[in-house]
């Protein structure tokens, strides 16, 4: 009878086992299986981008792709982490580094993506030799685009920052000379473009210039964009290695990506990737 008894408790705990292997064998499978991808963005010409050059990649793929268009720039990392997007196309390095580590986020960067370039703008004056003293420059007051807008600046001769700056944290306060007298007037990177009829000059971010149906052209200087503000594709790092980013990551790289990219207008101006050829 003992004997009997420690069969079945055996045989049950057997069973268990077989179906503990089971179900993690099936979350497996359907986590590697998944074919719906989120994307989130900001307005502007990074969901352009997929719809003209990685959603047809993906469909062949067998994936369906769906828009989650986000207007607080502060909101897509927060919803890429709580899982009700799977991947977001906004930002450059340098912008979520200071936010994932601020808001202690699991988010990983992955490929980067062709990039509009920060930009000096202008609706009064004919170049930039027209700066004098006590004119008003506008830049965006987030500390990444503070330092991107700053090292901007130094590039074209405007202002000398100090020797030494950590190029990510750099702000107003390492400036140790400017060309002339002029002063900042700092707002929301989105509201930038919007008071160009009220400053002599503004420094701003590609896309905002985009989506207030200005154009990359009509920038007087445009950037090279280092690393650390070139835009890119972000998920969450339990994410990272699984299928579909590898997919989507492949479809980047793809030579009909590249064409899409170098056949639309839509896109000039844009600082292009090193995988591109």
């Amino acid at each position: 009878m003992r004997n009997s008894f420690l069969f079945i408790i055996m045989s049950l705990s057997f069973v268990m086992l077989l179906s503990a292997c089971s179900g993690s064998g099936s979350e497996k499978t359907a986590s590697e299986d998944k074919k719906e991808i989120i994307f989130g963005f900001t307005p502007g010409p990074y969901s352009d981008q997929v719809k003209k050059g990685i959603e047809p990649y993906l469909k062949n793929k067998g994936y369906t792709v769906k828009y989650v268009e986000i207007s607080d720039p502060n909101q897509p990392n927060f919803a890429l982490a709580e899982g009700s997007i799977d991947v977001n196309v906004f930002q450059h390095t340098a912008f979520f580094k200071n936010f994932i580590n601020e808001n202690k986020l699991n988010l990983t960067e992955t490929i980067k993506v062709p990039t509009a370039p920060m930009g000096l703008y202008t609706d009064i004056h004919g170049s930039k030799d027209e700066l004098r003293e006590g004119q008003k420059v506008a830049i965006p007051n987030d500390p990444a685009n503070v330092a991107r807008a700053l090292r901007m600046l130094e590039q074209i001769g405007w202002l000398q920052l100090k020797k030494g700056y950590d190029p990510l944290t750099v702000s107003k306060k390492d400036i140790v000379d400017q060309k002339v007298k002029f002063s900042f007037v700092e707002v929301e990177q989105a509201q930038v473009p919007r008071i160009l009829p009220d400053v002599d000059y503004a420094v701003a971010n590609g896309y905002t210039i985009l989506v207030s149906d200005r154009k990359l052209s009509s920038a007087i200087y445009l950037e090279d964009p280092p690393f650390e503000y070139q835009n890119f594709v972000a998920v969450r790092s339990e994410d990272k290695d699984k299928r579909f980013v590898k997919e989507i990551i492949d479809a980047y790289q793809s030579p009909d990506f590249q064409k899409a990219i170098e056949s639309n207008k839509e896109f000039e101006g844009f600082h292009r990737p090193d995988y591109f050829k």
